[in-house]
């Protein structure tokens, strides 16, 4: 593979993503924080004959499941009632869920006791602490938090596994006693994208949420469990996917614990990143059954690993201009005048392009860089006026929008409107992707346009134009393209970002060229050993460090079929990762991208200072070398 060349990434790749220090740091701060505020009791003293345990209820209140609040057991009627009830899909939230001062012991023990570590891949960034299948009766670390150990044992003992049973409308004996739980801490800028927790025997999910309610947390802090609709996939009901947008929220309410059914195709959730600098602790666990559940095949997870080539494509290739004025016509690569790049070529490209990237020496450089590396980054790549008139649009949306800068938007639907469309599902990506309405003319004079309208207008006037072509075909050593795809994206901050998966792998071995623009000067970073710092400009330094997202990542498909087992979501000490580019302003990537390799760009943080906007493009390229060095001028 050409891809098998030293890859190129961005510091954070090179460099831990979270060093050790922030990891310490995380810690500390958990442990710092002050104990949770008790709050008074509101329904645990209810004795009113309507609150009268029924016999089943009784049956739980014999079982004496400390630390679990009597209350709790008294009430499956009704919270079967609210599950079965709920929307988008049946799930619950058991409020008061153990006994007054005792989710305090389990905070203190997991602060005192435990260690994080760090994780974070496409899907997901967190710090993962206690496997509570791992803590065993009599070890040193049970020793040491008796309350988890209580937990636990009350949690999946037979008598509670019952009662989940029972609310969530599940046959009796269904639950087996896996024990399949971790505590987990989602510090600011953690997130986990959607997806619908299929895995194995997985029968139930919960959170138990150990948030500190004091102060409450708010819809501002972040965090918050998102729930997706299931909508037919191409008409067919039979396989579902998630809107590209959450219909429900659930708040991480300290001592409540979340709960739905895991359903393949129907269950999808994630977590919103978090926007304080308050922990969002919790308990994750899973229930599990004695067998996979029906329709596993409709499993997110499945789904991702199992798609066809060229699947997720952006449908197929057109062909580019066979002159500088974009026409519908044949590229003309029969008569083979498309293979030499001429001197009006480069006039045309002038207008656009920094005259440094069309020098013969330059084109050289970056000729042997190509196809020593496979890829080449070009900063600055268009002129300074035409960059100043797309800064300049991007930079007043985000403000009307407030996006960036550490200005969470709780609205979903920010920046959504009759150009830019939100593109789902929501378990393989979320941008807005822009879709003209009308053909509107630009020329030099135009200074108040749309990023959009710039954008589409640098698409259809220079890179489909066959002078765009000859440059890339001898940039890349490939020739001219046979043709060429793509689309318009935004990332939006704290909303957006693409997962890897097999639907965007290719039949054949393609040309990315991507046009980036976001806040910064774009220009390359320094790396300081001494104080493990990047030096440059604010924005450009938070881009490169790779900690707010954005950056564009190429990972090995694992094609070998076999089954990694329950924790492969969760595993990011792999070495299938090839190439890392991060975000830069006006900077346009070529990357060869051959059929065993995927790409996703990762959730851009509320933190980053503007969206991640860009012209993706693929561009299919001749199999066979057939470009001549002779031909490069026909002057």
């Amino acid at each position: 593979s050409i891809l098998n060349s030293p890859p190129i990434r961005h510091p954070s790749a090179n460099h831990q993503p979270v060093p050790s220090a922030a990891e310490q740091a995380i810690a500390i701060a958990i442990m710092a924080s002050n104990p949770p505020t008790k709050r008074a009791r509101t329904n645990g003293d209810d004795s009113s004959p309507k609150n009268q345990p029924s016999g089943t209820e009784e049956k739980f209140l014999e079982a004496n499941l400390d630390p679990i609040t009597p209350n709790v057991l008294t009430r499956s009627k009704d919270l079967a009632a609210a599950y079965r009830a709920a929307q988008p899909y049946p799930h619950g939230m058991i409020h008061d869920f153990c006994k007054e001062g005792f989710m305090e012991e389990i905070l203190s023990e997991l602060k005192n006791n435990s260690k994080v570590t760090f994780k974070e891949t496409d899907l997901f960034r967190v710090y993962q602490s206690v496997d509570l299948g791992n803590l065993q009766d009599g070890s040193e670390l049970a020793e040491k938090m008796p309350a988890l150990v209580k937990l636990k044992s009350a949690i999946y003992s037979p008598e509670y596994r019952a009662f989940i049973e029972c609310i969530t409308g599940l046959e009796p004996g269904t639950l087996t006693d896996e024990v399949d739980c971790a505590a987990n801490c989602h510090a600011r800028g953690c997130h986990l994208l959607c997806h619908d927790d299929v895995i194995g025997t997985r029968k139930v999910s919960y959170i138990i949420y150990l948030t500190d309610p004091t102060p409450v947390w708010t819809n501002e802090d972040g965090g918050r469990l998102e729930l997706y609709e299931a909508i037919a996939e191409n008409g067919d009901e039979s396989r579902c996917v998630p809107g590209a947008l959450p219909v429900k929220t659930i708040l991480p309410e300290f001592n409540s614990m979340a709960y739905f059914v895991v359903q393949p195709g129907v269950s999808f959730h994630s977590v919103q990143e978090v926007f304080c600098d308050r922990p969002r602790l919790s308990i994750q666990g899973w229930y599990h059954a004695k067998e996979s559940p029906e329709q596993i095949e409709n499993a997110t997870l499945q789904r991702l690993k199992s798609m066809d080539k060229g699947e997720d494509t952006e449908g197929g290739f057109e062909p580019l201009a066979i002159s500088n004025k974009v026409t519908p016509e044949s590229n003309g690569e029969c008569e083979g005048e498309n293979n030499s790049l001429r001197q009006d070529d480069r006039s045309f490209l002038g207008k656009y392009i920094n005259a440094a990237y069309l020098t013969d020496e330059s084109m050289d450089e970056m000729r042997k860089r190509f196809e020593e590396e496979s890829s080449v980054k070009l900063r600055h790549f268009l002129l300074e006026e035409w960059n100043a008139k797309i800064n300049g649009a991007f930079v007043k949306e985000d403000e009307r929008d407030k996006l960036g800068k550490d200005r969470p938007v709780l609205d979903y639907h920010v920046g959504i409107n009759d150009r830019w469309k939100a593109v789902g599902p929501a378990h393989k990506q979320r941008f807005l992707q822009y879709e003209p309405k009308d053909e509107v003319p630009v020329d030099d004079n135009d200074s108040n346009l749309g990023a959009g309208e710039y954008l589409h207008h640098l698409r259809q006037t220079v890179f489909q134009s066959a002078a765009f072509g000859r440059w890339l075909g001898w940039i890349s050593s490939l020739g001219f393209p046979l043709g060429q795809r793509g689309k318009i994206r935004r990332f939006r901050p704290g909303h957006d970002y693409t997962v890897a998966h097999y639907g965007v792998l290719t039949t054949n071995a393609v040309l990315d060229a991507t046009l980036c623009f976001c806040a910064g000067d774009g220009k390359q970073c320094a790396f300081d050993e001494e104080t493990n710092e990047l030096i440059g400009s604010d924005d450009d330094a938070m881009w490169e460090s790779g900690d707010i997202g954005g950056f564009e990542c190429y990972i090995a498909a694992d094609e070998s079929g076999e089954d990694q087992g329950p924790d492969a979501e969760y595993d990011d000490e792999d070495d299938t990762k090839l190439l890392s580019v991060s975000a830069g302003n006006n900077t346009l990537s070529l990357v060869y991208r051959d059929p065993g390799t995927m790409r996703f760009v990762k959730y851009v943080s509320a933190a980053a200072p503007s969206s991640r906007w860009d012209i993706a493009l693929e561009y299919d390229v001749q199999p066979d070398d057939t470009y001549d060095e002779s031909d490069r001028d026909d002057e």
